[in-house]
């Protein structure tokens, strides 16, 4: 039951960032504006965190240059995407795209050969994956359809995401024992990307309702997500953490449909089940009996460490030092 409420809770407020974008872009905040402080916002909590936590900020420039590409691909880019896009298209579809991320990571593993060649369960899932995805958009449609900018700008985070994780896994996963104090560099950076992004889109209107949105999106929605995700692994392991990516998307579309009153269509919830049955296709690997056998009398399968970590997609694994997405 504890572990359910967790799930709960973590998947409610993780999944709930797609409405406090739409709340704070219906009372006038640009997406530039919606970006920044929300990276800002973001850092704070994950300082104040690693602060209580004895954890300090990295000193070496070789550790910021790295943090500076991954906060550019997994938080400053995707933020503002994710902002744009939903100017234009409803926050749950928003949900649902982001789920596609798993797909762009397998896709990108494969042209950079950290994958193995494709079992037919995983290539399967891959398919139907790209299936969902299409019928979504649905471009055969001649009525209007959500083939537009906005829903490109959606698919584009989710790219950016994959190719964060790609990266990070690469140069920063392992680095260091401090994933707070890594992670509230790593959105202070994202702060600074996202500066300039302050000008575009004109002057932003500011009232309570958008303010409050962003506060939510930034403290919650982002910066204590991290720390409810990582708690959780470290408490409950990846695969119960890994568990709550499958429920950002029911949870975007369900809060977009009771608060904001955005249609549920056949078509979309159809293409969300098979996006989220083809990502748990492409997640399906078999192991090596020597290798299970270890892993479950606590061996180096078992001691992997800390995965899914916001900004995660469901079932990957490793080490990673990631600040929050969606």
């Amino acid at each position: 039951m504890t572990s359910a409420i967790r799930m709960g809770v973590l998947a409610l407020l993780w999944g709930s960032g797609f409405l406090w974008i739409k709340i704070s872009l219906n009372e006038g905040l640009t997406p530039g504006w919606i970006t920044f402080v929300r990276c800002l916002l973001g850092a704070a909590v994950l300082l104040a965190l690693a602060y209580g936590a004895g954890q300090r900020l990295p000193r070496d420039r070789g550790t910021w240059g790295r943090l500076l590409v991954a906060a550019l691909l997994c938080n400053a880019l995707p933020f503002l995407l994710f902002s744009v896009g939903e100017q234009t298209v409803d926050s749950g579809v928003a949900g649902v795209l982001n789920a596609t991320t798993p797909l762009w990571s397998l896709l990108i593993g494969l042209g950079l050969g950290t994958e193995r060649p494709l079992r037919p369960a995983r290539l399967g899932g891959l398919a139907l994956g790209f299936t969902g995805v299409l019928l979504i958009f649905a471009p055969w449609s001649a009525g209007p359809g959500l083939m537009t900018w906005g829903a490109l700008a959606l698919l584009g985070a989710s790219m950016s995401y994959a190719a964060a994780f790609a990266y990070m896994a690469r140069r920063l996963t392992g680095r260091g024992t401090a994933p707070l104090a890594l992670s509230a560099a790593q959105l202070l950076a994202a702060t600074a990307l996202s500066t300039p992004a302050l000008t575009a889109g004109g002057p932003a209107r500011v009232t309570a309702t958008g303010v409050l949105a962003v506060l939510v999106l930034g403290v919650f929605a982002t910066g204590l997500t991290f720390h409810l995700n990582y708690r959780m692994i470290a408490e409950e392991g990846p695969t119960s953490a890994a568990t709550v990516g499958y429920l950002l998307p029911v949870v975007s579309v369900t809060l977009g449909a009771l608060i904001l009153h955005e249609p549920l269509t056949a078509r979309v919830l159809t293409g969300m089940t098979i996006v989220l049955v083809g990502v748990g296709l492409t997640r399906v690997r078999t192991r090596p009996a020597r290798r299970a056998a270890t892993a479950g009398a606590g061996g180096p399968a078992a001691a992997r460490g800390p995965a899914g970590l916001p900004g995660t997609p469901p079932g990957r694994t490793g080490r990673q030092p990631a600040a929050d997405r969606s």
